[in-house]
Order: structure tokens, then C-alpha cells, then sequence
């Protein structure tokens, strides 16, 4: 910090303030910081620190705050303070009075420079907002829940994770907060490790009484964790440590572990919390997440076989086949594999496994492996120099290299191998039948996924007819709802003809499928027809069918279902 007793150069001033208030976060905010273009830029700095002192003064003074709390909101509110700057006209011989000026006449949201200074993302704070409050005084049970938490020792910047993680804490009264933040240290903690543990467990805080008992079990872990197993003489004594390693054992809460049972298991493996930072143990845990199987199992396997961690699962190669037989698949039933799933043999990343396996239906099959001993061999796999390479396949390669897009081509391939597709030539046959950008492919496979088709079943439908992904995702939303739950058929039925997801849903499938239902019902036609039957079908042999089904059909047809199937839905039955 600056002294006060020491006039900074305007050199000084820029550097500090370049650093504090011209860095952007392009993860976290999507806004771009307000422009001071009627500051000349030699004098911005200084305006800034000009601009801060007076909104600090304003709060103080004039709406009466604490200095300190008013300073720490003056001081951490960097985008309302420029949007505020930006405002007012600039006189460098009295811009100070100028702003006081302002804000004399100008009214300010006061919470909006709160909840920012607080550590709320401002992209985030809009629907914070009240609609008819502007000033704290107004609400000033969130204000006096910060200053009571503040002075407990919680930093004021970060008091924004408990705000987004557990609003009703900043309703409670200050001393419902220093009376449940005191019986959070008779378990042994100390003052730093509970703003740590609450910063990482808000509910903590928050929660209801009738939450007590499993708040009671999430303090008999942490202490067994932490105490017991003695993980806290790993942790340096600030709060940013006990934070950051309290996040990490929420990770395993978050999976579905059950408090008050994990405690023990979690010491016995503290290394896990000291070698792998956040992202890196989220990381690893979601590869195995990505099988499909109970996350609270995966968890359970982490915590009870660390040294899955340590292995590579992100770069290494591996070929479908080596992999499935260093993991214990028998000769006939690789075969098989192989026969059946073309598209998922040849090589492929590791990272990749997860989907892969899901694609061959043996996600389970390789997680029992896992649990029951078999762990070690995720990391001993090793692929030979030359197995299972594919010579068409890098062939094609080298001419998406060498062609006009070649990133837009590779993160569609990129795409395709993360659902499991192999390094093979069906693979490249299915992506240059596929359009639009990866991402987009993603989301209409996702968009497939939670409509109820089954992972292996949507890459079998994907190999056999690689354009139905070349929709957007609520049309493909509308037919699967249409198909499955309207018309009530079954997985296997699509997967027998994924084709009919490229027809036209109003002007073909709706009133053709409407029809043939209506016919079942009437008992004019005694087969049940095939989705292909029904779907396919051209229009002259459609009539030819109908007509040999019942002399009324083609009528029935032309009378309630071919007028009415550019509407949204069919009168059935009329």
C-alpha cells in the first residue's frame, strides 16, 4: 500500500492502478470496463484514486458507515467506480468537488457498489438489485450481516461466494452469525479454518435448524480430516488455504458421498488434498464421471484408491482393442466387439476412454474393474509403436491439414472422438457427412442424450445415418419428444431406422404416424408397419398401401390428416 505521508508519482500511480483496475478477467466477465475517454490518459490514474477517495468519504460522512467498512467499498468496487468516473466532466484542478458535486444531485444504487466491492461478478449484480431501494439503509440487514461477518475476520471481498452460495445468510441478525460461527470453533477450529470451511460450505451458515444434524456430521469429517489425521498442519495458516483445500473436500460432497461417513476414509488419503489442486482432482474425477455410473461411487473409488490420480488420463494413446484386452476382455468376446462396433475401433486418446466404453456398453463393466483391484491397470497400459495405427485414416488426415478449414474440420473430428468414434476410415466417412461447427454437433448429441436415447444407441444410430445431427437441437428435441413420448415408440425401433429423424416432423412423420395409429385403433389394418414403413415410404406407394389396406382410408387420409399436417397438431380421430 501507499503511504499517506508520501505524495506517489503519477508513474507510480499508473502502474499500481493498471494493475488493480485496467486487468480484465475474460473468464468471469462477460462486460467491458466503462471508458474514461474525457479523462486525458496521463491523468486517469490519478482521477481514479481521486474518484475512490470521495466515494469513500461519501459513504462515511454522508451516509454515515464505518470508515473502514466505507473504504473497503470505496476501495473494491472497480466498475462501478469507472462507470461513476465516466459521468463526470473532468477538471484536473478540481475533479474531487466535481464528484462530490454529482453525487449530491445523483443519487447512486448504493448496493450495486456493495455487492460489487463484496466480490460479486457486476455482470452478476443486476438482478441483485432492488427495484425501489437504492441506498443500504434501506435493507440493512444484508449490511450489517457483511460488517458482522467482516469483523469476525472473513475478508470482505470474498463475502461474495457466501452471498451467491447462500443468500439467507445476509438476512440473518449478526448475532444469530457470531453465535453460530462460535459453535463451528468448539469442535477445535480456529478462527481462520471456520471462514474457510464456511467459505467453502455456506450452508453452513445459512442453513436451518433443521440442518443442524448434517451440518453436525460435515464438522465430525472435518474434524476427523483435519484434526484427527492431522491434514491441518498441511494447511498454511490464511485464509486462502483453508478456502482452497476445504474446496477440495466439498468436491467429494458434491459427488453424493453421505457426510458423516466419509471422514476417516478422506484422512487415511489426505495426500489427495495436498498434491492435486481444485482443477486438477475435478479434472481427474471427471473422467471416471463421464462412464455414467453413480458419481458417489467415483467418488468412494478416488478416495479409496489415491494413486488413480497420479496417472495420465489425459494424452496417452491407446488403441479400443489393447485397451479392452489388457483390461481382461477374452478373445470371442473382442472379436464380437470388433464385428459389431466398427466405428469405435483403431486408436484414440485416453481421455476419451470414458466414452468410448460408454459407446460399447461396457462403462460398468470397466468400473467394477476398477473398484474390485483392477486400478493399476489403467496406468500400466502401454500401446505398441505401430498397433492398430490406420494408414486411410492418416492419410485423410494429412488432407484436412492441408485443406481450407482445417481447424473448423478437426473440431468435428475432435467431436467425434470424444464420443467414442475410433481412428478409423468409418469415422472420417461419418465426418464429411456432418455439418456445422463441433460445439453445435455437441449440443444437438447432448440435446439426443436428454431426450432419453440411450449413449451406445445414438452412436449406433450416429455411424449408420451421421446426418440427423445436421439439425439444430430443438428440432431434434420436438421429434424425439414426438417419437417416444407421443407415439410411445421404443429405442430399438429408432435405432432400426435413425433415418426418420431427417424427415420433415409436420409434413411427414406427425400425420403419417398419427395415421397408422388411427388405423390400429380402427382395426383396418392388421400389421403393425415398421418406422421405415410408415416414414419412408413415397407418397404413391403410401396411397397404394392405404387403399389395400381400406377403400375409406385414402379419404380418412386426405380429410383429417394430409390437411392438417402443416399444423403443429393433427386431429386424430375426428
Amino acid at each position: 500500500m501507499l503511504s499517506r505521508s508520501k505524495t506517489p508519482t503519477l508513474q507510480s500511480l499508473y502502474v499500481i492502478l493498471k494493475l488493480k483496475f485496467f486487468s480484465t478477467n475474460t473468464k468471469n466477465t462477460h462486460q467491458k470496463l466503462p471508458t474514461l475517454y474525457k479523462i486525458p490518459a496521463k491523468y486517469r490514474p490519478q482521477a481514479i484514486l481521486q474518484a475512490q477517495e470521495v466515494l469513500t468519504d461519501y459513504f462515511h460522512n454522508t451516509r454515515s458507515l464505518p470508515f473502514t467498512f466505507a473504504e473497503y467499498i470505496g476501495k473494491n468496487s472497480r466498475f462501478s467506480l469507472l462507470g461513476l468516473v465516466s459521468k463526470i466532466p473532468f477538471s484536473r484542478s478540481c475533479f474531487p468537488n466535481s464528484i462530490q458535486r454529482f453525487l449530491r444531485y445523483h443519487p447512486i444504487n448504493e448496493f450495486e457498489f456493495f455487492f460489487e466491492s463484496i466480490g460479486v461478478n457486476h455482470v452478476e449484480i443486476s438482478p441483485m438489485l432492488h427495484t425501489n431501494k437504492c441506498f443500504l439503509c434501506e435493507d440493512s440487514k444484508v449490511f450489517d450481516a457483511a460488517c458482522a461477518l467482516a469483523c469476525f475476520g472473513f475478508p470482505w471481498n470474498k463475502l461474495g461466494i457466501l452471498y451467491k452460495g447462500q443468500v439467507s445468510i445476509f438476512s440473518k441478525e449478526p448475532c444469530e452469525l457470531r453465535y453460530r460461527l462460535s459453535l463451528f470453533e468448539q469442535y477445535g477450529f480456529g478462527n481462520v479454518a471456520v471462514i474457510g470451511i464456511c467459505l467453502a460450505f455456506p450452508h453452513v451458515l445459512g442453513g436451518t435448524s433443521g440442518f443442524l444434524d448434517e451440518i453436525d456430521m460435515l464438522f465430525d469429517d472435518l474434524k476427523r480430516v483435519f484434526l484427527d489425521f492431522d491434514l491441518a498442519s498441511e494447511v498454511e495458516g490464511n485464509v486462502d488455504a483453508w478456502f482452497e483445500i476445504c474446496r477440495k473436500v466439498a468436491i467429494f460432497y458434491e459427488l453424493g458421498c453421505e457426510k458423516g461417513k466419509i471422514g476417516e476414509l478422506m484422512g487415511r488419503n489426505k495426500s489427495i488434498f495436498v498434491d492435486y489442486s481444485e482443477e486438477v482432482l475435478a479434472q481427474k474425477i471427471g473422467f471416471f464421471c463421464r462412464l455414467g455410473v453413480r458419481k458417489a461411487e467415483v467418488g468412494l473409488l478416488v478416495l479409496s484408491k489415491p494413486e488413480i490420480l497420479s496417472f495420465d488420463l489425459e494424452d496417452r494413446v491407446i488403441s479400443t482393442v489393447g485397451f479392452l484386452k489388457h483390461f481382461g476382455m477374452g478373445v470371442n468376446k473382442l472379436k464380437l466387439t470388433a464385428q459389431t462396433y466398427q466405428y469405435i475401433m483403431g486408436r484414440n486418446r485416453i481421455a476419451n476412454v470414458p466414452h468410448v466404453l460408454r459407446s460399447l456398453d461396457l462403462s460398468e463393466w470397466f468400473f467394477d474393474r476398477l473398484k474390485n483391484g483392477g486400478h493399476g491397470l489403467l496406468g500400466s497400459y502401454v500401446i505398441g509403436s505401430v498397433e492398430d495405427f490406420d494408414e486411410d485414416y492418416a492419410e485423410q488426415l494429412q488432407k484436412i491439414q492441408a485443406s481450407r478449414t482445417p481447424v473448423y474440420t478437426r473440431r468435428k473430428l475432435s467431436f467425434l472422438h470424444g464420443i467414442g468414434f475410433g481412428e478409423n476410415n468409418l469415422t472420417m466417412k461419418v465426418l464429411s457427412q456432418l455439418h456445422g461447427p463441433g460445439v453445435e454437433l455437441q449440443e444437438r448429441f447432448d440435446c439426443l442424450l436428454c431426450g432419453g436415447v440411450n449413449f451406445s444407441t445414438l452412436c449406433r444410430m450416429l455411424s449408420v445415418s451421421p446426418k440427423i445431427l445436421n439439425q439444430k437441437a430443438q428440432i431434434l428435441e420436438q421429434k424425439i419428444k414426438f417419437l417416444f413420448l407421443d407415439m410411445g415408440l421404443s429405442q430399438d425401433e429408432l435405432c432400426a431406422f435413425p433415418a426418420c429423424l431427417c424427415y420433415d416432423l409436420e409434413k411427414r412423420i406427425m400425420p403419417r404416424c398419427q395415421f397408422h395409429r388411427w388405423l390400429r385403433e380402427q382395426d383396418w389394418c392388421p400389421y403393425e408397419y415398421s418406422l421405415a414403413s410408415i416414414v419412408a415410404t413415397s407418397d404413391k406407394m403410401f396411397m397404394d398401401r392405404i387403399s389395400d389396406i381400406h377403400p375409406d382410408a385414402p379419404k380418412k387420409w386426405f380429410d383429417c390428416f394430409l390437411k392438417e399436417k402443416h399444423s403443429t397438431v393433427a386431429k386424430v380421430g375426428v
